[in-house]
């Protein structure tokens, strides 16, 4: 878990991760859509395949990319007990909110 948190906190990464949320991809299209070049899409690419949080196949001249969920299965289910804390925190606050009020 800690190396998907190392992933998720560059930017850049984040960008790709959100452009493969919408389907596959080849690292062209990856560049075309976000403000990094080339050899840093291609870098980030290698990292995230690396820490297993995206998966690559070959088409022809082409490697598409896409999610692979499971690393960010388990973050999400490390975080639920803190949306619980903080579900409960926002709970509080609307009954005292509406208490002031």
């Amino acid at each position: 878990m800690d190396r998907t948190f190392a992933m998720l906190a560059d930017p850049g990464r984040r960008r790709i991760l959100d452009a493969l949320c919408g389907g596959e991809r080849a690292a062209g299209e990856l560049a075309a859509m976000l403000p990094i070049s080339q050899p840093g899409v291609s870098k980030q690419l290698r990292l995230l395949r690396e820490a297993g949080l995206i998966r690559v196949r070959q088409d022809a001249q082409r490697r598409l990319y896409s999610l692979n969920p499971e690393p960010l299965a388990g973050l999400d289910a490390w975080l639920k007990p803190y949306r619980a804390f903080w579900t409960g925190k926002l709970d509080d606050l609307e009954l005292h909110l509406n208490r002031e009020s």
